[in-house]
């Protein structure tokens, strides 16, 4: 069976982590897999620099040198149909239902009686919704053989398009490189408080990692704590670092100098994937904040490095992640109040650090590279020869 994946962007290396799982259980299957990048990186991701030299672990080709929106509907639908057609795969996994190129190739795909399968990341409420646009995906998502979802709510979205729940091959699919990142981690642990005090960091530290863009919520996340800090019994160890580049970062600035958090909050500049680590590891508990995340990767990378996590309800991540009380708290990013308590309970120690780091790491090993791989292979097999096939491992 010969494996067609599309995928739109070089940069995102935690997707290289699945290929190259999916490319080392090939041939237990008797697969090819063959992935065709579509761009280098996305406009937002500029600012992240340059996508990492990625080794040589998969089979991809990379078909525009450019950022993905400068990549027009035309080109970029000639390019895939016609590699499509060169390698005549048996089996073609898109990576969603909004861009027009890959909905004419799935299309071409199946008029060609090449099975589909679709990965999507949305949920209901991460963009604003209606009723036309909601019919239009159904009709589209019909077409399709089988989906890999991000997570619970990705599939119980599907299922409310009118996707049948068999047709669903895995419900939790968003992985990282769990064991590399706690490698990194780890490292500089021994280390920690040197770098602390080299950097002007307080002992103990909430993290946000991510753009400082308004969706993100950074703003209610800079105010919390500040309530936070104005309750704590004693607030001196507590510090908050955001570490990321954004259009919002001098208006970030201007509300941390009018709060005079200026000893407090340390805004961090941009760091490739495998440091992000190194700076984990100055933290003890990541925020993320966000109004609207299709699921929010950075939490799996927290959890894999051991942290609790205080992740908002509108976060794609926080229904499979997060359970309140034991590994962190989820709130709600409209009530701000949820967030303030949230922070002063790590503040005021009444969060069992230690506990909620432990079962942090129980639940990201089930969203393991090596698991999922398994399960999308697995899928791929159901797809195109039935569930009675055995693989020859």
């Amino acid at each position: 069976m010969k494996i067609l994946i599309v995928h739109n962007i070089l940069w995102a290396h935690y997707k290289a982590t699945v290929f190259s799982e999916l490319h080392r259980l090939a041939p237990a299957y008797d697969c090819q897999v063959h992935v065709l990048q579509i761009a280098q990186t996305e406009q937002s991701r500029v600012l992240f620099g340059k996508p990492d030299q990625l080794p040589d672990q998969y089979s991809y080709e990379l078909l525009f040198d450019t950022v993905v929106e400068q990549v027009g509907t035309l080109p970029k639908m000639k390019a895939l149909v016609s590699r499509m057609r060169a390698y005549r795969p048996d089996m073609l996994l898109i990576t969603g239902y909004y861009d027009p190129a890959q909905i004419a190739l799935m299309t071409v795909a199946k008029l060609s009686g090449i099975k589909v399968i679709i990965q999507t990341e949305s949920t209901p409420v991460d963009l604003v919704r209606s009723g036309a646009k909601e019919w239009l995906k159904s009709r589209i998502i019909s077409m399709a053989d089988g989906f890999f979802c991000f997570g619970t709510p990705q599939a119980d979205y599907l299922i409310q398009l009118g996707v049948r729940p068999e047709k669903i091959l895995v419900h939790r699919n968003a992985v990282v490189d769990n064991s590399k990142l706690r490698h990194i981690h780890d490292r500089v642990l021994p280390d920690r408080f040197l770098k602390q005090t080299e950097a002007g960091l307080k002992p103990a530290n909430f993290i946000y990692v991510g753009r400082l863009a308004p969706e993100k919520n950074i703003t209610l996340l800079i105010d919390s704590f500040h309530q936070a800090l104005q309750k704590a019994k004693d607030s001196t160890g507590w510090g908050l670092i955001l570490l990321g580049d954004g259009n919002q970062k001098a208006t970030l600035l201007a509300q941390i100098d009018r709060l005079h958090l200026q000893d407090s909050v340390q805004i961090l500049p941009n760091q490739p994937w495998y440091r992000v680590p190194e700076t984990l590891a100055l933290a003890d508990v990541l925020v993320l904040p966000s109004l609207s995340e299709p699921w929010g990767l950075v939490v799996n990378e927290a959890m894999a490095c051991g942290m609790p996590v205080v992740v908002s309800n509108r976060c794609g991540c926080a229904q499979d992640l997060v359970q309140h009380n034991q590994n962190g708290y989820v709130f709600d990013p409209l009530q701000p109040g949820e967030l303030t308590t949230s922070l002063l309970n790590f503040i005021d120690g009444r969060a069992n650090q230690q506990a909620m780091s432990l079962r942090s790491e129980q639940i990201i090993a089930e969203f393991d590279p090596q698991v999922v791989g398994q399960k999308m292979m697995e899928g791929f097999v159901k797809v195109r020869r039935g569930s009675l096939f055995q693989p020859s491992l």
